[in-house]
């Protein structure tokens, strides 16, 4: 099996956009919540599940910022005092293991060569089967019901 990595977005994007108002957050596209369940609210910084009281702001996102076809944005939800995922080498955080995802994968040139919706127990097995093609060279997951982005997997 290849060996791989998952990586949530960067917090430094977001940090400062939670010490302004309600109102200046709309110039950004973005507002704020309190999550009110759990699961619901999934951090893309942490790759965590937002507590119920928690803060989280929703915001547009680009997660495929390339020059090319398939460049994508979408929304997310972040944690206020969310920290960067640091998984393990093969390690699959809770918010895609139970969840219905899709994967697609791309190649060094950001076009994307291949995609599939997959319970996220049976994750890593589709994680293998791409990373077993040499001209896939990274992948993304996403919600596959509402569609969000959730996090890249590269190989380790």
């Amino acid at each position: 099996m290849m060996n791989f990595l998952i990586s949530g977005a960067p917090m430094e994007r977001f940090s400062k956009l939670f010490k302004l108002s309600d109102e200046e957050l709309k110039s950004h596209r973005a507002i704020r919540c309190i999550a009110d369940s759990k699961p619901g609210y999934p951090c893309r910084v942490s790759l965590k599940e937002a507590e119920p009281g928690e803060t989280v702001l929703l915001l547009p996102y680009m997660h495929h910022e390339v020059n090319g076809p398939y460049q994508s944005s979408g929304p997310i939800f972040v944690r206020e005092n969310a920290k960067a995922a640091n998984l393990a080498v093969n390690e699959l955080p809770e918010v895609v293991k139970s969840r219905l995802m899709s994967v697609r994968a791309y190649s060094k040139d950001s076009l994307m060569l291949a995609s599939a919706v997959v319970e996220g127990s049976n994750l890593v097995a589709q994680i293998a089967e791409f990373f077993a093609d040499e001209a896939v060279a990274y992948l993304h997951l996403h919600n596959a019901k509402p569609g969000c982005f959730s996090c890249r997997v590269d190989r380790a």
